[in-house]
């Protein structure tokens, strides 16, 4: 079961909800759900329990891979690329078939969620890092919940969508790719 804590960004609604009861997701910041998705992969596709992810940076500190192995193989490969930088990067490499992972995060703000253009800067306009790193410490000091036991989603799951494997599900949460002809627009965005 993959999803967000509905609290923060569902427009159903939940009453009497408290302080003490917002939580987030495992991960490093406020960033998506890289470290959750790629925990239950692990465990769901190869009986691997990870604890602890170790996050490799590539090019730079918002381009970053996160590699399970067994047996001396590499059976999964995660991305995260933060920033129109790295994500046009990422395109390019998709593109020349050099890209070989199984799953990418990507955010369009530089050092994630927290340091988006919403946030405070200073008054020249660059980030105020001081505060970033207090946003940081608050974040992580909020507990940690995973979306599959939160009761919300468990709840969802139970009398909207009819079950965990209904059809329902598959139809609503689960996506499947094709392969799409090349266009011969001249609208199409050249990276």
């Amino acid at each position: 079961i993959f999803g967000v804590d509905l609290p923060f960004c569902c427009s159903l609604r939940f009453d009497g909800l408290k302080e003490g009861d917002v939580v987030r997701h495992d991960g490093k910041s406020s960033d998506g759900y890289l470290e959750h998705i790629f925990k239950h992969a692990a465990k769901e596709l190869f009986g691997v329990d990870v604890k602890e992810i170790t996050y490799k940076a590539l090019k730079n500190k918002d381009f970053q891979e996160v590699t399970l192995e067994k047996d001396g193989e590499t059976v999964l490969r995660f991305a995260a690329a933060y920033g129109f930088r790295n994500i046009q990067n990422m395109v390019l490499k998709l593109k020349k078939g050099k890209f070989f992972y199984d799953f990418v995060e990507v955010l369009a703000c530089p050092g994630g969620c927290l340091n988006g253009k919403g946030q405070a800067q200073t008054e020249d306009g660059k980030p105020d890092r001081a505060l970033l790193a207090r946003m940081e410490e608050v974040y992580t000091a909020i507990p940690v919940r995973l979306p599959e036991s939160n009761l919300h989603v468990q709840r969802m799951y139970q009398d909207w969508l009819e079950g965990t494997d209904s059809r329902k599900v598959q139809d609503t949460l689960h996506t499947s790719y094709s392969a799409v002809n090349q266009s011969t627009s001249s609208l199409d965005i050249k990276w």
